[in-house]
């Protein structure tokens, strides 16, 4: 395909986008940077007020830091118990790529392939996670919010 927006197959089969569809990832409020497969390079950090054992890889960050893609790693034995439950101003969307962890307020262990997605608002947790999980967490803000 060779319309401007439209995906199509470069050299060597890269995947390849026209300039209005790199516009339209790249240049609206909100937006990630466009980035091909790679590995990521960003350092694990402990995000501002996690709990210990807690780190994040940052993946993908919009400028103001409200629409983030980010691995998140729990060392063995971490619990979240003394920050209680949880909500958020935004969304949240959290997939289990490894490990497990057990939500003390529901009673159920949730392990790799699980899914969650979280309107703004909804309670969840506190955690505790024996063995350790890594997660890919997606968070955006509440589209409806200031209308």
């Amino acid at each position: 395909m060779s319309e401007a927006g439209r995906t199509t197959m470069g050299e060597a089969g890269r995947t390849t986008m026209g300039e209005a569809g790199r516009t339209a990832m790249s240049g609206t409020a909100g937006a990630k940077p466009e980035h091909e497969f790679h590995l990521p390079v960003a350092p694990w950090r402990r995000p501002p007020g996690a709990a210990a054992g807690v780190s994040e890889q940052i993946l993908a960050a919009d400028g103001s830091g409200t629409h983030t893609t980010a691995l998140v790693r729990w060392e063995p034995g971490t619990d979240t118990s003394p920050s209680g439950v949880v909500r958020h101003d935004g969304w949240e969307e959290v997939y289990l790529l490894e490990g497990s962890m057990r939500d003390l307020t529901l009673g159920e262990t949730f392990s790799r392939g699980f899914y969650a997605c979280r309107p703004p608002g909804m309670p969840h947790g506190p955690w505790v996670s024996e063995e350790g999980v890594t997660m890919l967490v997606i968070t955006y803000p509440d589209a409806t919010a200031g209308r």
